[in-house]
Formats: C-alpha cells, structure tokens, sequence
C-alpha cells in the first residue's frame, strides 16, 4: 500500500488561475491542469529564488518531494508554451498558509493585504 500523500503548505492562491494564448479561443483549446502546490513551487523556486530546500522548509516537505513536483510543473509549464495549451491552476492537496491572517513577514500576499490596510486607512 502507497505512503498516504502529506499536505502541503502554500502562502496563497493565485490571483489569476487560468491562462490561454492571445490567439486562440479559450473554449476549443486541450487544457493542462496544474496543481496549487505546484504552483507554488513554481513561485517559491523560480520567483523568490528559493532553493529547493527551502522551499521544502517553506512548504513542510522533503526536498526530493520538491524536486519532483517541480519537474512536473516544469513540463506542464512546456507542453503549454510549445503546444499553444490552456493552462489552468487548480486541485492538489495543500494547505493554506496560517500565518497569513496574521500577516507572515516572508509572504507576498501577505504584504500585498497589508498595503491594502494603510490605504484604505488613508481614506
């Protein structure tokens, strides 16, 4: 019997979680599905310039676990480029950030709800 898939923490879902070429319409296109927790090795990797094994630490789990779902997102990241595909992120087990209420330093989201705080306080 397979181990029993650990959780995976993420700091937030993505703004925009579909994604389709300018030249094509969206509903005649073969969609490819990425998971939020690939997404957010995505993110954490090639985006924060995370290394892998922080990004790990950052999502609670093993490097090698990292390593292949970053190698999966990377392919579908491809297939999409190359093969003109729809992209949609969505699914996987992950867990949203707890520190996001209280407003994780390290976190983009984070800091984007805390600027919207300020403002709306100037107001």
């Amino acid at each position: 019997m397979p181990r029993p898939q650990k959780c995976r923490f993420v700091c937030g879902l993505p703004e925009n979680a579909v994604f389709v070429p300018h030249c094509c319409n969206a509903d005649n296109l073969i969609e490819v599905v990425m998971t939020v927790d690939e997404y957010e090795v995505i993110r954490l990797i090639d985006y924060v310039n995370y290394t892998q094994e922080e990004c790990a630490d950052k999502m609670k789990i093993a490097r090698t676990t990292v390593q292949g779902i970053y190698d999966g997102a990377r392919k579908k990241i491809a297939d999409v480029l190359v093969n003109g595909k729809k992209l949609s992120i969505s699914g996987g087990e992950y867990k949203v950030c707890e520190k996001l209420e209280g407003g994780c330093e390290e976190c983009p989201y984070a800091r984007c709800r805390k600027l919207e705080k300020v403002n709306k306080e100037d107001i």
